[in-house]
This record gives C-alpha cells, structure tokens and sequence, in this order.
C-alpha cells in the first residue's frame, strides 16, 4: 500500500500534470478554426444544403485570419454534418438557419453555433465576429 499511496500523493501534488491536461482542453487556444456554410462564396441560408464549407483559422489574439479552405461536405443526412466538421476541427459555426438537432448536437460536443446571420462573404462574417458586431436575426430553418 505504501508505494501506491506515494503514487497517489505524487500524482496530486504535481501541479505540471495539470498544466498539461489544461492547455489541452482548448482552453487556452490562441487560434480557432471557424466554419460557415456557403454558396457561390456566400454564406449559404441553409446549414444541411449548402455547396460547400469554407474553413476560416483565425488568431484569436491578434484577430488574424491566418488560413481559408473550402471543404466539399458529406451528403446529407441527420448527425453527419456535426460529426463531419467536429473532425475537421471546428470550433464556431457561422450559419443563416440550422435544425434543433444540428444545434443539440453541436453543443454536446462544445463547438458554438450562431445562427441567423446575414449573407455575406465568410472572411467579412468572421471579421464582424471577431469585432464583436455580427448581425443576427431569426433562424431560417424550418425544421
């Protein structure tokens, strides 16, 4: 029992173990990786239909968008999209409209969802995310 109790005491007080499972969590992140839903390089109305998801790294720190990338989605279906751009890194969600469930389901997994954003240009929707005037309005999901 001894060499186990000193396991355990050691494994308490080493305040490096700690450190390490913090900046792992993300939340000491300097950079994130926001995705918004577009067509014809314009933020698309509607989550699950849209063409394509442009993929905008941005320093949080600075505000810098550092990498622009456009990803061609899965096909449709209920849950594949979340999971889809979960493992592409996805942090924030841009979208005009999004069904509850994409909503639910983005949110167990800790990635952030605005939704009824105005039309625009992915680089001109993240700039007025990052300056913290991004006009929203209802979501245009019909289901």
């Amino acid at each position: 029992m001894g060499v186990f109790a000193d396991l355990v005491d050691t494994l308490d007080n080493d305040h490096t173990s700690e450190s390490t499972y913090a900046s792992d969590s993300g939340k000491d992140k300097t950079t994130m990786k926001i995705a918004i839903p577009t067509a014809d390089g314009k933020l698309c109305m509607h989550f699950g239909h849209c063409e394509q998801f442009t993929l905008v790294d941005v320093d949080t720190e600075s505000g810098g968008l550092l990498a622009t990338s456009c990803l061609t989605p899965p096909p449709h279906e209920p849950g594949v999209l979340p999971a889809w751009l979960g493992e592409e890194g996805a942090d924030l969600i841009i979208a005009g409209g999004m069904g509850r469930r994409a909503l639910e389901l983005f949110s167990a997994n800790g990635v952030e969802v605005i939704v009824g954003a105005e039309a625009g240009t992915p680089e001109e929707l993240v700039r007025a995310y990052l300056a913290g005037r991004i006009e929203t309005g209802d979501n245009v999901c019909d289901h």
